[in-house]
This record gives C-alpha cells, structure tokens and sequence, in this order.
C-alpha cells in the first residue's frame, strides 16, 4: 500500500490532500499528511516503523499511548500555572480502533500522531537560550511522567542505552572476519577501535550504580536530541519532545547525557569539518540551567552524582553505535554511502574527547545547579 492508501486506514475527518516525506531519521520513514474538510484542516504525522530497530510495534505504541495519556493529564492540571502551553503528541488510531495499522501486503506496520500547533525544531542549538529551552522542556517531560510506574511499561527494546551490552556487540562483530577487514581497512578506523578500548574500564559506570542501587528505572523519552525538542514560533519557548517511540523504562541519566550530547555541540552530528566539533560549555550552562528548572524536585542526591558521567558515556556509547554499525555493514542506521557510519563515529568520538577534556569545568556548572 501507498503511504495515501495508509494515511486513510486512520481516524480523521476530512479528505485526503496530500502526503509528503517529512524530516531525515535515521530510522523511521516519516511523512505528513493533510485533511480537509469544507471548514477546516487536520495534518498528522505518519510514520512506518522500522521493524528490524523495534520488532514488536504494538508494544512501542502501548508504551506511547500509557505514557502519553499519562503526561496529558498531567499538563491540563498544571495547565493554569505554567508559564507556556506544554504540549505532546497523541496517538491516533485506526479506523478500526487500534494503535497502529499493519499493511497486508507488505506487513509494514504504521502510526499516525498528532502534530504539534505553530512549533519547529532545529539540526543543532542557535542559541544558549535555546539551550535553556531544550533543558527545561526535557526537564518537563521527565518531572511529568517521573512517577509514572514503569511496571505498567513494556521494554521495547531491551538493551537500548546498555553500554556494556554495546560494547559487548563491538568485541562481537570485530571478532569477524568482515568487522576485522573493516577495522583495518583504514589508519583512522584503527584509530578509533583503540579509543573505544582504551574506555572499557568506564564504560558500566551507570549500570554499575544502578545494580549497586545508587540509580533507579523511571520512564525515559530514549531519544532526547535537540531535532526531538519543539519550539513555539510565536513565543520562542520549548513546548514539547517529540518523537516517542523509544519511551521505555531506564535511568533518567541516558536521556540528560544525549540532550547534552547533542545539543552543545556547535558542528552538529554530520559537520563537513571534524576540527569543528567541540563541546560548548556555555550551551551546557544554558541546558542544565533550564533543566534544573523543572528536574530539580525529583532528581535525587546520587542522580546528580552521575550527570557528567552520563555525559561523556552516551556519547561514546552512540560514537562505538556508529562504528560498530560501520564495521557490520551498515545493518542499523540508515546510510547515503557506505563510510557515513565511519564519519559518525568520528564525530562523537571526538565530542566525547572534547567532553574529557573539559570535565573540570563540566562538572563545576552541575556544582552551581546542584547546589540551588
């Protein structure tokens, strides 16, 4: 079926206008679908689902809906007092009532979401203000849904954020004939399988507290980058994450380490020049600043212990993801050609060394926030 003939199966009023591609994921296929009526118009997002990343669907999307109804609730009864309208995206369902919809003919499985009202998202943070936007609408989500009992969550995709268990899959596929030609291929590939092994020892650091008890689960978004953080056009202020579909049980520290990740670095993700890339210590400033905002009431004394090392973790975890994904293929993110997941890993592993060497100062800007 065509992504029109998909967008019909859902329940909105209307005719169908038009259906075009919508963003650049590295994972799901995303479009935008219009209706219209004689008075009015609904646009939606559609997504096909990548069932070779999520292999039971209808679990991704309980989780989304338990979770999303949850935050709703939470929203309209704080509504009077907050300082913006916060918004999320509701899940859609079919025609015949369920959360997503499976193509018979293809047994490609879809979902549609609402958009969200007069609001954009950026590749990378303009400002240090905008920062502060990205931090307190990550701060927001998770405050909202903190107690939200993750035994009514499926794990959708257990072992996302595991970082032994990525490194476990690296020493995996470089044991391989194929991952060992591809390791070796080149000066720089060689390069960077030594920086990851000189970072074993570190690698369980979160899990590690987490067995030790330091650390608890609680709902997580799973893929907080600053593409996923909306901004109202009108007033400039953060007003929803988007993107829901790796909301799962986990450590609270997997979602502050990639927002941080992803948004103080300048270059962004696929910059043209690797001597670009740096972390910027004033956009974190502006991140923790507007995440204290709205986290501070639940995060405990040992959650903020491991906020730097969060950090630097995830964004090494996602620089051995690319190079691990580079070494077996190219198997799980979408590629133009085949050493874009080499050049990934390039990337963050040179944010992660730019973290490193800036953790004095990294950990002195939590100090100040920590301490109210």
């Amino acid at each position: 079926m065509t992504p029109a003939e998909i967008a019909r199966q859902f329940n909105v009023r209307g005719q169908l206008v038009a259906v075009t591609a919508l963003g650049s994921g590295n994972v799901n296929d995303t479009y935008r679908a219009i209706f219209r009526t004689t008075s009015d118009e609904q646009q939606f997002v559609l997504q096909r689902i990548n069932r070779h990343v999520f292999p039971q669907p209808e679990k991704v999307m309980a989780n989304m809906r338990a979770v999303t109804e949850y935050a709703h609730r939470r929203i309209r009864v704080e509504a009077e007092h907050a300082d913006r309208i916060w918004q999320l995206p509701r899940v859609i369902s079919t025609r015949g009532g369920q959360d997503c919809f499976k193509d018979p003919e293809s047994g490609d499985v879809w979902r549609a979401l609402s958009m969200i009202a007069s609001a954009y998202s950026h590749d990378r943070v303009e400002t240090v203000e905008h920062a502060v936007e990205a931090g307190q609408v990550l701060g927001h989500f998770q405050r909202i849904i903190s107690d939200f009992a993750v035994d009514q969550m499926e794990d959708t995709l257990p072992g996302f954020h595991i970082a032994p268990r990525y490194l476990a899959h690296f020493d995996a596929v470089v044991a391989t004939e194929a991952g060992k030609r591809r390791r070796d291929a080149t000066a720089e590939s060689r390069r960077l399988a030594k920086f990851v092994e000189e970072r074993r020892a570190f690698i369980p650091v979160l899990e590690d507290a987490w067995r030790r008890g330091e650390l608890k689960q609680r709902p997580i978004h799973g893929d907080p980058k600053i593409t996923n953080i909306m901004i109202d056009e009108i007033t400039g202020k953060g007003t929803a994450i988007v993107d829901l579909d790796t909301v799962k049980p986990g450590l609270i520290h997997y979602d502050f380490g990639d927002a941080a990740r992803s948004a103080c670095n300048p270059a962004g993700e696929e910059p043209e020049n690797l001597e670009d890339v740096f972390f910027d210590t004033d956009l974190f400033e502006g991140l923790v600043r507007g995440y204290f905002r709205e986290a501070a009431p639940f995060l405990t004394a040992a959650d903020r212990a491991y906020l730097f090392d969060s950090v630097r973790l995830i964004t090494l975890e996602l620089g051995m993801r690319f190079y691990t994904d580079y070494l077996e293929g190219n198997r799980y993110f979408k590629v133009k050609h085949e050493l874009q997941n080499l050049e990934r890993a390039r990337v963050q592993l040179k944010l992660c060394e730019s973290i490193e060497a800036r953790e004095g100062a990294v950990r002195r800007i939590l100090g100040r926030y920590d301490a109210g």
